[in-house]
């Protein structure tokens, strides 16, 4: 499905959130790479992606009605038996009809675990004064509770790209800090431009985050995806 027909079908369903699944594989279309996911309608889908795919898993609630999977118990990482994801399966689906009981389910996304690297935020959204903006940052306590971030109004140039990443106050680790490998910059610039076409070229689009991305010594990869789109 391409990018376009994608949202005219959401449009068509009278839906403005995409779900995790609908996000990446929309990313992925836009040439940004993202981890392996699948989306299981059922628990035997479930077990069988996650022995395909090869253990540790993780999974979450697929439904474009819940944003916060985590506050919704719809999420369990590091699942490494089939056992596991059997049970896993069965807890998300519980918990997430306990606390959201008119949510659609459409079902559970199976993704590979991500190797350990060094976050990264990449976000976009619509400023009403300036239009198109991005934003990017390192992940965690950086994001969460330093606000250290960077912002650019869209479109932006390779060398724009490159001081969003330098201005940051924890750029050093990105640089390879006390012994940790450092960033792939290359990767991450890519994936800032890539995102900043993404908003040029989909104005339907108000919101868009990749949140973590797992920033390698060589490449980078989202591992969670979210899209929501003009009302």
């Amino acid at each position: 499905m391409k990018k376009s027909a994608m949202i005219a079908q959401l449009r068509k369903e009278g839906r403005r959130i995409l779900t995790e699944f609908e996000s990446k594989k929309f990313l992925k279309q836009a040439g940004i790479p993202v981890i392996e996911t699948r989306l299981a309608r059922t628990q035997k889908e479930a077990i069988l992606f996650s022995q395909e795919m090869g253990f540790p898993v993780a999974l979450k609630i697929a439904s474009p009605d819940i944003v916060h999977k985590s506050d919704s118990g719809g999420v369990k990482l590091s699942l490494n038996h089939a056992s596991d994801v059997k049970a896993a399966y069965s807890q998300i689906m519980d918990r997430v009809q306990e606390k959201n009981p008119s949510a659609s389910i459409r079902g559970v996304s199976v993704q590979k675990m991500a190797k350990p690297g060094t976050e990264v935020i990449v976000g976009a959204s619509k400023d009403p004064q300036f239009g198109p903006v991005i934003m990017f940052g390192l992940g965690g306590i950086f994001v969460e509770v330093l606000k250290d971030v960077s912002f650019r109004i869209i479109p932006l140039s390779r060398k724009d790209a490159l001081e969003m990443i330098e201005e940051l106050k924890g750029y050093p680790l990105l640089q390879g800090y006390r012994g940790k490998e450092p960033a792939d910059l290359p990767a991450l610039i890519e994936i800032i431009l890539k995102i900043s076409g993404v908003m040029e070229e989909n104005p339907e689009i108000r919101e868009l985050e990749l949140n973590p991305v797992m920033a390698y010594k060589k490449g980078a990869l989202a591992v969670d995806a979210r899209i929501i789109l003009e009302e």
